[in-house]
């Protein structure tokens, strides 16, 4: 079988079955046939009224659903409402998912294109994991503890957090140790932010000052507590640093008080303070701690033992997710993610993005390199709070990475 690959890495078989005026059960056999003799591009529409018996013939073939491509389309007279079609064509064909939604033709009507066009992207930015078969629950963990603790207690099957989690789990005598498989993070994502503009702003800028930092043992204060070191100062007896404030309220406390010089904040608080004349970004922690692991997917050994094929198909889908930010601009990213974040604009998230984006955030594989390890196991010893380094072969499992596609 020959297959076209799209730009974000897609591949679409190039022979495919057209489903236009099959009716019923002779629509039915149509598509058993086809597949029978080779046939795995499958395509029907909202406008072929026949998308119950494509999606039967799907099924009654036995094949796997995965080496099936199937299309449909919505037809221009549904553009002000393409939810309730892309919910019929999933509920008619009943094979999981859809690998490609069309719009039928462009309608003369712009804004209804446009609406059912941006809507599609919405649908789109959850499919990697549809496409790979997974049904997917995402849960909010609160930071990297209550994370850790629900893949521990099995709450939640893998987990997304600082990498540094597993390695304190490990050192508790962890029994099923929880292991990195995925690195998706390269930098830290916090930035400093000073009151005024500072453009030839230097780590020594900081003597005498008072900075609002972030929890002991906190990834972002070890972080920033690991740069001050590498630029001759003492976090101690340099300057002041506030960590009574809980995270995520350190940027409304900056604009409450003046009694600080300084914050470390992320995203979207250190543009929101940029945006409301409150703040300036002078540094970015991630560009000067070097490329640190700062954010990975792990799973426990014994649930990576018994579901290689979840972990490898979850692994799959993320290296797609890789490669489309790899691949599109932070103005094309910034549209595909808007969704998750209703509270904020277009304009704040593609800033957000840009910024993350120049600076190298994101890996182009998710392979957990040792070296990366290593470094955070640096910081993690120069705070203190490593009671002896781990071996990395023993907390990084890099098989599913590696066999990305």
């Amino acid at each position: 079988m020959e297959y076209i690959t799209m730009r974000n890495g897609t591949k679409v078989p190039m022979l495919g079955l057209g489903c236009y005026k099959s009716e019923e059960q002779e629509g039915v056999e149509a598509v058993k046939s086809a597949i029978e003799i080779g046939y795995r591009h499958i395509d029907t529409a909202n406008f072929y009224e026949n998308e119950k018996y494509v999606g039967r013939g799907i099924r009654e073939s036995g094949i796997d659903r995965e080496k099936l491509f199937v299309v449909s389309k919505i037809w221009p007279t549904s553009f002000k409402t393409p939810e309730v079609a892309i919910e019929y064509s999933m509920r008619a064909l009943n094979i999981d998912y859809i690998d490609m939604y069309l719009l039928h033709w462009p309608s003369q009507n712009e804004y209804a294109r446009n609406h059912a066009f941006e809507t599609l992207l919405k649908y789109k930015e959850k499919g990697y994991f549809k496409d790979e078969g997974l049904d997917m629950t995402l849960i909010t963990g609160f930071g990297a503890d209550k994370t850790m603790t629900a893949v521990i207690s099995g709450e939640a099957d893998i987990g997304f957090m600082g990498a540094e989690a597993s390695i304190y789990a490990y050192q508790e005598g962890a029994t099923d140790p929880v292991v990195n498989f995925a690195q998706l993070t390269q930098r830290a994502g916090n930035f400093l932010v000073a009151r005024e503009e500072m453009p030839d702003f230097k780590w020594e800028d900081l003597k005498g000052r008072k900075v609002l930092g972030g929890r002991k043992g906190g990834m972002p204060e070890m972080v920033f507590e690991y740069i001050l070191k590498q630029n001759g100062l003492d976090p101690q007896k340099d300057l002041s640093i506030d960590q009574s404030i809980d995270f995520g309220a350190t940027a409304a406390a900056f604009t409450g008080d003046d009694s600080a010089d300084f914050t470390v904040e992320f995203e979207p608080s250190a543009t929101a303070l940029e945006k409301q004349g409150a703040g300036y970004v002078v540094a970015s922690l991630g560009v000067d701690s070097g490329y640190v692991p700062y954010t990975s997917y792990s799973a426990k050994t014994s649930y990576m033992e018994k579901n290689p094929d979840i972990m490898q198909k979850f692994t799959d889908a993320l290296q797609k997710g890789m490669d489309y930010v790899q691949s599109h601009t932070p103005e094309e990213i910034a549209e595909v993610i808007e969704p998750q974040f209703p509270e904020t604009d277009l304009d704040t998230i593609t800033a957000i993005v840009k910024r993350y984006y120049d600076q190298d955030t994101w890996k182009e594989n998710l392979v957990f390199g040792q070296d990366g390890f290593e470094l955070l196991q640096d910081i993690l010893e120069d705070a203190g709070e490593l009671k002896e380094r781990t071996p990395y072969t023993e907390l990084v499992n890099t098989e599913f990475a590696q066999n990305a596609s």
